[in-house]
């Protein structure tokens, strides 16, 4: 990942086109409640789909949009980056939880039996 200053400062000019994004989104929300009655669903979803996909596009040619972009391409390659484990590591792994998991469980239930006895039969005397 490069070292970049975090900005927060944007111009009005990408403030509007956010400002235009969300209220394409908005608008995508109210066309999909709006038209129930006239169009089939999947028409409705498509039109929210467009609307999804024109502010993503408008919100893209912003500067935040740009940073983002970037970000996210960053992070993909570091994900490249990144070395799996195979199915046999993953299910011996999954094992071993598995195993401490009933161990600790087990153990558990022993300490609170010691103590309920402990408390109840000894401490207090009843039953």
């Amino acid at each position: 990942m490069s070292n970049q200053n975090v900005q927060t400062v944007t111009s009005m000019a990408d403030r509007i086109k956010l400002l235009a994004a969300v209220l394409v989104i908005v608008a995508g929300i109210v066309a999909f409640s709006a038209l129930d009655p006239q169009l089939a669903t999947p028409v409705r979803v498509a039109i929210f789909i467009v609307s999804l996909l024109v502010a993503a596009g408008i919100a893209a040619i912003s500067e935040p949009g740009r940073r983002f972009i970037g970000f996210a391409q960053e992070s993909y390659y570091e994900v490249r980056k990144v070395v799996w484990p195979t199915r046999k590591e993953t299910i011996q792994m999954t094992g071993i939880v598995f195993a401490f998991v009933a161990v600790m469980g087990i153990f558990l239930w022993v300490l609170d039996k010691s103590l309920e006895w402990l408390l109840y039969s000894v401490v207090l005397g009843w039953r």
